[in-house]
């Protein structure tokens, strides 16, 4: 009982997102209740445009590769091998 107990906090502290959905769907007034809704859809927005730019980071050409490849290998050849 005290695990089942245990694991329905967790999931609640774990799942903020969720209780701000359900907070909206018990708002009685239409107005406010599709106001929460569209503020809940902009914050939406804003979280995956952020996470959007965070993803977007550039990948490393294929020239820096190269490059950073060829330093490499030189460190590697400059190791005595059996000295």
């Amino acid at each position: 009982m005290n695990f089942l107990l245990s694991i329905l906090l967790f999931l609640m502290a774990a799942s903020p997102a969720l209780a701000e959905v359900e907070q909206c769907r018990f708002i009685q007034a239409k107005a406010e209740r599709e106001a929460c809704y569209q503020r809940q859809e902009a914050a939406l927005a804003e979280k995956r445009k952020q996470a959007a730019t965070r993803e977007a980071k550039p990948a490393p050409t294929l020239e820096q590769m190269s490059r950073e490849d060829a330093a490499l290998k030189a460190q590697l050849r400059g190791i005595c091998r059996g000295c």
